[in-house]
């Protein structure tokens, strides 16, 4: 009802008059709120609290998504790698592919055994030193959520399980998705009872045991045969690649993660960032170019990464900062598919509740805003509705 008044109220009334009502009911509606708002000429409509530093939690994506844009563009894709040696070894180096997940393996599989034969294969040697072993992304190691699962060079599934267990048989949760025998002991050892998700906890043997399994059970599903063992090495250097399989395009990647909201996603792009610095990536490396990209725009102080996720509550943003990053973003903005379908991004941790993104309105255009609480809650959307009305 509100929004409604608010509205017919800045039909009748001069635009002065107009904002510094829209002012007036923010500040009444949430006085220690961080609420932040600019055109897209940069002219500030609201400013309340913004230049005090916030916790972002998942806004933090926005950043890693102009960050990706921007270092690897929109056409960029992952490669996973195969080789084949004289003893039909098949060796797969991973590249970090976020996506490499059960709709992709099984064409995958298909494309490569058109590229090796039939024959038996007497191993897979999985080769994951593009990431290294001990990498780990501050605020993840104290999850057990399937969306903070373990960043790897080469993981399936997001590095999750997908099962069902009724009484002592565990299936596949997705049809897509053939069972393996290690996914049947994590989810029969972690899993709930019925159906549920589970990462692969933060184990990187475990991790690599579930992408080799998989991609076998893709061959065998394509009509080759695996009849060795799976194991970890290095591809042999006099190697060259049978078959390359390259991810879906990273504007793409960037959608889903935008929408999803998942953490072991982000950051396999963060890591990619880093990487453009050469191999093995490392968040160093990653940090190292972002806080070079954000310098080279004035927002080395207003920006303050820890990792590219927002699961670390040592990440810092000012509201300025964002919503010059939402102006930057902007030729991007259609990426973004927020809950309530608008061009927006959530971030939701305990005390922590932001929104931020662009909002359409009818004097101002479409504007950049940044809303951050120290509380959860409904409030972040009623606070935007009121801005969207008043605007």
């Amino acid at each position: 009802m509100w929004s409604r008044l608010l509205a017919l109220v800045c039909v009748l009334l001069p635009p002065a008059t107009a904002l510094a009502g829209v002012k007036e009911k923010v500040a009444a509606m949430a006085p220690s709120a961080l609420v932040y708002v600019v055109d897209e000429k940069g002219n500030e409509l609201i400013a309340q609290n913004a230049d005090a530093p916030f916790v972002p939690a998942s806004v933090t994506k926005i950043v890693t998504a102009w960050l990706a844009m921007e270092v690897l563009g929109g056409d960029y894709r992952f490669e996973t790698k195969f080789y084949l040696d004289k003893n039909r070894v098949l060796y797969v180096r991973g590249g970090g592919d976020p996506f490499l997940i059960s709709e992709e393996l099984a064409p995958l599989g298909t494309e490569l055994v058109a590229a090796i034969g039939k024959e038996p294969i007497i191993g897979i040697v999985l080769d994951a030193s593009y990431y290294p072993s001990d990498l780990r992304i501050p605020g993840i190691e104290a999850s057990q959520e399937a969306y903070d699962a373990l960043n790897s060079a080469l993981a399936v599934n997001f590095n999750t399980i997908a099962a069902v267990r009724r009484g002592n048989t565990i299936r596949s949760a997705e049809p897509q998705t053939p069972i393996t025998p290690l996914a049947v002991s994590q989810f029969r050892a972690r899993g709930p009872k019925g159906a549920g998700r589970i990462s692969l906890a933060q184990d990187p043997a475990l991790s690599l045991q579930y992408a080799g399994e998989l991609i076998a059970a893709f061959i065998k599903q394509a009509g080759g045969s695996v009849k060795g063992k799976i194991s970890t090495g290095s591809v042999p250097p006099d190697l060259k690649p049978v078959y390359v399989h390259k991810s879906r395009p990273l504007s793409k990647i960037l959608t889903a993660l935008l929408i999803a909201s998942n953490n072991y996603i982000a950051n396999q792009v963060f890591l990619e960032i880093g990487g453009t610095l050469g191999g093995p990536v490392s968040l160093e490396k990653s940090l190292k170019v972002a806080s070079a990209m954000l310098a080279a725009h004035g927002l080395g102080d207003a920006i303050h990464l820890e990792e590219g996720s927002g699961i670390s509550r040592d990440n810092h943003f000012t509201a300025r900062g964002l919503a010059e990053v939402l102006t930057l973003f902007a030729p991007h903005a259609e990426l973004l598919h927020g809950h309530d379908g608008g061009l927006n991004k959530t971030g939701t941790m305990s005390g922590v509740s932001t929104l931020a993104g662009y909002a359409d309105t009818s004097s101002h255009g479409r504007v950049r805003f940044v809303i951050a609480l120290k509380s959860n809650g409904p409030l972040r959307f009623e606070l935007l509705h009121a801005i969207e009305a008043g605007l």
